[in-house]
């Protein structure tokens, strides 16, 4: 079904949720060529082991060659972009719907400077890449220490 311009991505966002997201989400949104999914790209799960640091980032509907990472000076950016064209016609060959969609996303993560390109391995599968990224001199990192506090 068609719906006018008017009513965004959804006709019924602005009745459901809280006002405090709404903005947060038209501010993200505003330049972003992903609309409201913008916020769901790239989410990554880091977990940490003795010896490295294993993250999964999802890339939905992304291939592995739409997907590249780079080191340069201790930080790992790992950048995809896509385009997608969408056409529908009727019965006469008049277009009812036609959308185009090009779009580009990365994200950094500082690794540190001993890090190499030949340290980090790379696997791409079922839409996560999946980086193994090795410890190396890595400074301790100062432990919070919390305070009791009684009730």
């Amino acid at each position: 079904m068609l719906m006018p311009s008017i009513f965004g991505e959804d006709l019924f966002d602005d009745l459901m949720d809280f006002p405090f997201e709404r903005d947060s989400r038209r501010r993200a949104a505003a330049g972003s060529a992903y609309g409201k999914a913008d916020r769901n790209l790239m989410r990554t799960d880091i977990r940490e082991t003795d010896n490295s640091f294993e993250l999964d980032i999802d890339l939905p509907g992304y291939k592995k060659e739409d997907v590249t990472a780079q080191l340069e000076n201790g930080y790992l950016t790992i950048s995809a972009s896509r385009s997608a064209s969408q056409d529908e016609k009727d019965k006469e060959g008049k277009y009812i719907r036609r959308e185009r969609f090009t779009g580009h996303c990365s994200r950094r993560f500082y690794v540190g400077e001993a890090i190499t390109q030949q340290d980090i391995r790379a696997r791409f599968e079922n839409g996560i890449l999946k980086l193994s990224v090795p410890k190396k001199d890595a400074k301790e990192i100062e432990q919070s220490k919390y305070i009791s506090i009684e009730g």
